[in-house]
């Protein structure tokens, strides 16, 4: 897998660290980064992304900001998730799109074409984030079909610029 390409990063005036910050947390329902954060914005080949203090926690696919997955587990959501059962986990992980029979429980205020996170039902932790195809109607109805299109999931591009490196062996060892 090659390595996500970033360019133009710069810095981030204090307006515009509160105003990205508000529209997540308004939409997410928590409380993430604040002006006193160090905040970059770089272009990416699919949308822009957000470093708060050295690591990716947002992003702006379709031009509205979101979570990445490590900002979700750094700043816990409470609002547009996605639940899903144990047996659609390893596929949701690998970044498979969400099937509707596989939906245990959603935010009720999801509307069609929101962005949204798909968490697991046991442990409630995030698996990927994704763009509602239904509105959370349909999510409760467990429709046919795919109702979220994967965008992000543990283990892309995106995820694996901040996975920490291992370290390389050298070829040749010390007796």
């Amino acid at each position: 897998m090659s390595e996500l390409r970033l360019r133009k990063r710069h810095r981030l005036r204090q307006k515009e660290i509160a105003s990205l910050a508000r529209q997540i947390d308004d939409a997410l329902g928590t409380e993430s980064f604040t002006e006193e954060d160090v905040v970059d914005m770089a272009e990416g080949p699919e949308f822009n992304v957000v470093f708060v203090d050295g690591k990716i926690l947002a992003f702006l696919p379709s031009e509205k900001p979101f979570l990445t997955i490590r900002g979700l587990l750094r700043y816990r959501a409470t609002r547009r998730f996605v639940t899903v059962d144990m047996g659609a986990v390893k596929f949701v992980y690998n970044g498979a799109d969400v099937m509707g029979p596989g939906v245990v429980a959603s935010d009720p205020n999801i509307a069609e074409g929101d962005l949204v996170w798909v968490r697991d039902v046991k442990n409630l932790q995030p698996l990927s984030i994704g763009i509602s195809v239904v509105s959370s109607d349909a999510l409760a109805r467990k429709d046919k079909g795919k109702v979220v299109e994967s965008i992000h999931h543990v283990g892309d591009k995106l995820w694996l610029v901040d996975e920490p490196k291992e370290p390389e062996e050298d070829s040749e060892k010390p007796d």
